[in-house]
Order: structure tokens, then sequence, then C-alpha cells
């Protein structure tokens, strides 16, 4: 299936919570869900990094996607992360969150051999991911975790195949967003990961944010969004400074264990981390619930 909505505004990037055991915790992710839809979210993304998607096996990426389908209307955006180091693995993840409702998959490049990953074999592993998926592909570009960036003359060209609709940026990097926006189109959009950027990427011209700071102050990345939209330069201001701290402190900084701790300061449902990822304690925890005091 596929939104019918433009592929634009705020998607939040869900975390996966996990009980004291260690397993997927589904009253708790669909609890999120439900909270970040009423909020307004223009979509969700399950096993994203923020999602803790290397930490996941196959069938609870599956799960995710089937939680968050009962939930996400027609009108609103569910893409899955599929990205795999195997193209053929990429294709069968892409496919299956197909089958099971994802509307789009977010498709990070392979990088444990990254010395290999030149711009042909990413281009012949994006086409052919492309070529096969049976809904589009959103492209991810986060040289944080895969320790290179997506050459922009290569998002150019998969920017003309018909099912690779548009690229997530989470390289905070404003000379690598101008190079992707010179090919936006109307049926390839930029979206901006960076929640301290959020703004200055609307100005350059993207079309919305996946980004995960919106998992725990989704008022206020909505608030900015509409504010740009509507002019209002003050409005828009005044939540990205809100955002800022919080995206540097929190997400850049401290990871998904932070995101977690932050969602539960917010009264939405974050817990533990899986494993080799450890949970945070102490004065890392304690500032976290002061920065989050009066968030909205």
């Amino acid at each position: 299936m596929s939104a019918t909505s433009p592929l634009a505004g705020v998607f939040v990037p869900e975390t996966t919570p996990f009980d004291q055991q260690g397993e997927l915790d589904g009253a708790a992710f669909r609890a999120n869900v439900r909270a970040h839809l009423k909020a307004g979210v223009q979509g969700i993304v399950t096993a994203g990094s923020t999602g803790e998607a290397p930490l996941l096996d196959d069938d609870e990426r599956i799960r995710l996607v089937e939680l968050a389908r009962e939930l996400v209307p027609a009108d609103k955006w569910l893409i899955a992360g599929t990205g795999s180091e195997s193209t053929r693995t990429t294709i069968w993840r892409s496919r299956d969150a197909a089958a099971n409702g994802a509307d789009a998959v977010l498709v990070v490049a392979p990088h444990y051999y990254g010395a290999q990953m030149t711009p042909a074999a990413l281009e012949a592993h994006f086409t052919e991911v492309a070529d096969a998926s049976t809904v589009p592909i959103v492209l991810y570009n986060i040289p944080k975790y895969a320790h290179f960036a997506l050459d922009a003359r290569l998002v150019a060209r998969l920017a003309l195949h018909p099912n690779v609709i548009g690229i997530k940026d989470s390289s905070g990097d404003p000379e690598s967003l101008r190079g992707y926006l010179a090919a936006q189109s109307e049926s390839f959009t930029v979206l901006t990961g960076s929640g301290s950027g959020f703004l200055a990427a609307l100005d350059a011209g993207a079309r919305g944010g996946i980004l995960a700071v919106a998992t725990f102050a989704a008022p206020a990345a909505l608030r900015l969004f509409a504010a740009f939209g509507a002019r209002d330069r003050a409005t828009a201001e005044a939540a990205q400074a809100l955002l800022t701290p919080l995206a540097k402190e929190i997400i850049a900084a401290r990871g998904p264990a932070g995101v977690k701790l932050a969602l539960d300061a917010v009264g939405l449902h974050g817990g533990p981390v899986r494993s080799p990822l450890s949970s945070l304690t102490g004065t890392d925890a304690e500032g976290i619930a002061l920065m989050m005091r009066g968030v909205a």
C-alpha cells in the first residue's frame, strides 16, 4: 500500500521498547505510536537508528510494522527500515515489510566493507533494491554510523529511478544537504534527520524531517514546521531554540539510551536499551530529566 499524502512534514523514528527481559514490548510501542499520531505527525518510521535497528532480529522488524500498521491511517506514512549489508537481504526485508503494510522503506547503505562501497557499487546496490522492492525506497545518509556520506552525484542519479522517492539526510552538514537538494523534484523529496538543523534545512528547501527529537518533543517539532509554512519566523525560531539543545545533548551525545530516558521523562515509554548498549544512570539520567522539564 502507499500513503495518500505527500512525503513531507514531521516524521517520528520510533524507538523500540523492550521489557525487563529484553523482549519487544508491543503494548509500549503501540502507546508511543498512538501518542505521536495524536500529536499530528505525518508518519511513523520503524527500525531506524533511533529504533536500535542493528539489534533487532527480522521477526521483530516485521512485528513492528504489523503493530504500527494497525494504527497508522491511510493518509499518514508508515516507513520501515530495511537496510542490510547484503543486497539480497535488503530486498527480502523490503518485500517483507511491504507485505506487512509498509508504505515505503528506508534503506541505509551497506558499510561494513566501507572501502569497497564505491559510488558504482552503491549505485548497483540501491538500483537493484529499488527494482525489486514492491514499495518505494527512501535513501538514508547517516555518516555517523555508516562512516561515509552518500555522494550527491550518486543521489542525483538514483533520484531518477521511479521507485526512489527521497532521502533522509542525517549528516547535519549544510553542504551535503545542498547537494541532495539539487536533485529534489516532484518525485524525489529531501528530508532532514537533524533536529538541531531542522529550521535551517527547511530554509534550504527540505520538505520535512525524520527527527529523533520528535519522539519526545513532537509538539515543538510540529510547531516549528507549521510556523515555517505560515512564515511565522519568531515562532519557528523559538521552537528551534528549544529543539537544538535537546537534539545535541540527548540524541547526538547519548544516542538511543538518551532518547529512551527523555521519553520516560515526558510520560511516554522509553525503558531499557538492548545489549550491548547500556542504559544511562547517575548524572546522565539526572541531566536529561532536568533538560526535559517544561518541554512541550
